[in-house]
């Protein structure tokens, strides 16, 4: 394992040129490193003012040997140099229904729909048939809508469970994930609801509102628009919307967020939303842009 200025010095040349080839292993799954770091500065560095990132020649020189351009933190190393013996297929299948397992809790078919798995289903059924006669995981059926060969991994069945058994509080809570997280099934191993006039996809940066295992609401990646999926019966619709309101305000107050606008909701005027009543209750305030809510002004439920 070397740090990149190590690299740098053997090679020689421009530390980005270098930088630019590391990353290309990278991507190529040739070489890997012992910490995120290295993605988190890339991430800040693209997102950071370009002007304001590039340093001036005299910090320049004042910086150690050691360091490098965002993105060469840590230390560097050839994935094969990791490994005595090359893995069989036996060996990769079970790593990844490992990997599987702990991302999903509960894995059934439908699960590989939102991975890019090397392995086929019928290679992963192998090796969780193995791990279910050796205990380590239990089979079932745990999850209505996906095919019946489900495997479970230890602890995950009895936590689906507890979820009948929360507080009233918590049931009136509504769970906000990535749109692109595994647990959120949507988009993958269950299709959109069919809304008119609303909008959905698994996108980086989105948002899902789940309350009580169902979808009620989707938040674009400018948080600017808002597509709602609400139940048409009473009061189980007006519960989702006090938990959808309750949700979009809480993500105001409990983040880095200074505030929050919402242009439009289902593709409409925000204050001609059947929603809006609950989403000043909770404090946004109607603005000629839309609704508005800074931090720190969202009222008590």
């Amino acid at each position: 394992a070397l740090f990149f200025g190590e690299l740098a010095r053997a090679i020689g040349g421009f530390s980005g040129d270098v930088a630019r080839a590391l990353w290309s292993l990278v991507w190529a799954g040739e070489v890997t490193n012992d910490t995120l770091a290295p993605l988190r500065s890339l991430r800040r560095a693209a997102e950071a003012d370009p002007r304001r990132r590039r340093p001036s020649r005299a910090r320049s020189l004042a910086l150690p040997r050691a360091s490098g351009p965002p993105g060469t933190e840590g230390r560097w190393t050839l994935r094969r140099a990791r490994w005595s013996t090359t893995p069989s297929e036996t060996e990769r299948a079970a790593a990844w229904a490992r990997v599987l397992l702990e991302r999903h809790g509960v894995l059934a078919k439908e699960s590989l729909d939102a991975e890019i798995c090397p392995v086929s289903w019928a290679d992963l059924y192998r090796i969780l048939r193995a791990m279910e006669e050796a205990g380590r995981v239990r089979r079932g059926w745990f999850v209505a809508g996906q095919s019946a060969s489900q495997f479970a991994a230890p602890g995950a069945d009895e936590l689906l469970r507890a979820r009948r058994d929360e507080a009233a509080d918590e049931r009136d809570r509504a769970r906000v994930l990535s749109a692109t997280d595994p647990a959120n099934p949507w988009g993958a191993a269950l299709p959109w609801p069919e809304r008119e006039a609303a909008r959905a996809a698994r996108v980086a940066g989105a948002l899902v509102f789940l309350h009580d295992g169902a979808l009620i609401g989707w938040l674009s990646p400018t948080e600017h628009a808002l597509s709602t999926f609400l139940p048409d019966e009473a009061p189980t619709r007006t519960r989702a919307i006090r938990a959808l309101a309750r949700a979009l305000a809480e993500l105001v107050d409990a983040s880095e967020r200074r505030a929050m606008l919402l242009r439009s909701i289902d593709a409409t005027s925000p204050r001609e939303s059947p929603i809006a009543p609950a989403l000043e209750a909770i404090g946004f305030v109607a603005r000629s842009g839309g609704l508005h809510l800074r931090r720190g002004e969202a009222r008590p439920r």
